[in-house]
Order: structure tokens, then sequence, then C-alpha cells
């Protein structure tokens, strides 16, 4: 089907749906593969062109505070207009992998047959799917079903915000609040990631995620930066710290536990809500607790969340109001 979000400029067709703004020859794609010049048309060839289905807990996302413990169908294509070298999904986000096509309306069959009531767009980029995750969220929103988008948050803000009333939730990838390692390293851009976190923080729940890299990302200054920001967006917003390991083109040593720690321990002194990924530690920073008396209200083994300590959304013991969607 004919993309969105383009034009013709000099013979080619110029992408305007994420800042790359890919300009593509006929019969070339772009850098996240999903979108070709076909007759000096853009067109969204990866439309309905599914990759994996899966139902995963929904803490895989992760996604923490929104709806704990429950089940979610996760659906993904090909691509990424991002070019990062420690991908941990590079066979499916930098090459065209096998598809089937399953159009929106038998998505949501999908959905319903296995009593679902969440789909999460995720596991490659979901944004250069953009056509498909538009009309499929539309379908999903209009019976009920909540959409969950898992992104780098690298989109042009028309896009972004014609697509956003249709989500509920999203964890979107901050890989490092400095603009250097967006430019040189992930080739993307920082200041677009930033106001794709602010816009979306003021529509739907947003929960943001860091894999710290051992010697790109991890400083004590860059950490402080880091928490800087997400604190500015309010002290409740969660923050998920994950420890890399290597894969693809990356080489760097896995992520220390003691430097994940140490991550956490600054982010905390500004923050309501930090955890941890990747790693088996103690609970501290897997369970969520109140943060003015400490009550546990949600316990976590792996990927399993269970509320323990939230009634009529307060917490149990002090009676503050929860943040958690329930």
């Amino acid at each position: 089907m004919e993309a969105r979000y383009w034009h013709e400029e000099n013979g080619r067709v110029r992408c305007e749906l994420c800042p790359v703004r890919c300009l593509v020859d006929e019969g070339r794609g772009g850098r996240c593969l999903g979108r070709r010049n076909r007759g000096g048309k853009m067109v969204a060839v990866n439309y309905g062109e599914v990759v994996s289905v899966a139902i995963d807990p929904i803490e895989k996302k992760p996604l923490y505070h929104f709806h704990p413990g429950a089940d979610i169908l996760s659906v993904c294509s090909y691509g990424c207009n991002l070019r990062c070298p420690f991908c941990q999904n590079s066979e499916i986000s930098q090459s065209v992998a096998p598809t089937r096509f399953i159009p929106p309306d038998e998505l949501l069959l999908i959905v319903k047959q296995h009593g679902l009531r969440m789909v999460s767009y995720t596991y490659t980029e979901p944004l250069v799917w953009f056509e498909y995750v538009l009309d499929t969220s539309r379908l999903m929103r209009s019976v009920g079903i909540k959409n969950v988008l898992v992104t780098n948050g690298v989109v042009n803000p028309e896009p972004l915000e014609e697509l956003l009333p249709m989500v509920d939730a999203m964890n979107i990838d901050l890989k490092s609040i400095r603009p250097a390692f967006y430019s040189s390293y992930v080739r993307g851009d920082l200041a677009t990631v930033l106001g794709t976190i602010r816009a979306a923080r003021n529509v739907c729940h947003v929960e943001l995620t860091t894999l710290l890299i051992p010697g790109r990302n991890d400083s004590d200054a860059e950490l402080e930066e880091l928490t800087d920001f997400v604190a500015g967006l309010g002290r409740s917003t969660v923050l998920h710290l994950s420890r890399y390991f290597p894969r693809h083109h990356a080489t760097e040593p896995a992520t220390p536990v003691e430097r994940l720690l140490v991550a956490a321990e600054i982010a905390a002194g500004k923050l309501d809500y930090v955890y941890l990924g990747n790693v088996e530690h103690g609970s501290r920073f897997r369970d969520t607790r109140c943060p003015v008396c400490g009550c546990v209200l949600v316990t976590r083994e792996r990927f399993h969340g269970s509320v323990v300590g939230v009634e009529n959304g307060c917490c149990i013991r002090c009676g503050r109001r929860a943040d958690i969607v329930l």
C-alpha cells in the first residue's frame, strides 16, 4: 500500500516518517527496510508482514506499572531506523526476515481467541511499521483492546501526533542522554527521542529503558544527567536500567552487576521507581514499593508480577494513590 509521510523530490521520494529523511531512488528502499520507492511513490512494503506473534507477560516489555501480571500479544515485522551495534534482535531488525501476511482484522481474531486485552508492537521498531500499526491500533481501540508500543522513539512529530491517540502505553528506549552517542554510535537523533518522550508522557502511560554499556553511557556524570531529565518529567516516571551483553557488532564486556547497582542508586536519589533488567539481584530494584511508607505494592519473579499491596488504586498501608495502571 502507499505509505504516509513522504513527498517527491527531483525524481526521487523523500521519506518524512522519521528524522533520517531517506531520499530514495526508484526501486530502492530506505534505511528502515519497510518503505520503498515504486513508480515514484513511497510504498509501505512491510504492511501486514508479520515476523513473529507471541504471548508475553507485560513485564517483559518491560512495563512494570501498566497492568502488572497481565499477558499481552506481541507482534512485529522486520526493520529499524537505527543502527545500534549492540542490537539484541539484529536478525530481524537489520535485514528482511521471513514473514506471513496478517491483516488487522485477522490479528484482532488472534487476540480474541487467546482471551487477551492488549497488543504490543515490539521486538523490532514498530514506528517504521507505521501504516499497519496505525490501522491495527485503531481497530483494537474500537473494541476496547489496549495498544502498547515498545519503541526507540525516533519518529517525526506529525506521524507521532497522529498515532498517539490510539496508544495506551509506551516503553521508550532512552539510549543515552548525550547527543554524540546517538549521532555517532547508533545513527539517531537524541532531540527527536526527547521530544517523543515529552509528547507521549502527556497522552499515555510511559516507561523508559536505558541499556547501560560499559564505557559508552554508564559514567556517573552521564547517569546524573539522565536522571535529571527523567526526574524533570516527574519523580514517578518509571526508569528501567538494563544490563548489556555483547551482541551483533558490539564487543564490550557485559555490564558488571556492581555498576548497575551504582547506577540504580544514582537514579533512585531523584526517582521513585527504578528497576534493573537482564540481571539477577535482590528485591529493592525489582519489586514496586510505595514511595511514602515502603509497603510492597507489586512483587516480581523473573517476568511475572503480582499485585499484593494495592486496594482501590491505593497503597494498603498508608492510602497513597499508587502510580500503577490496573
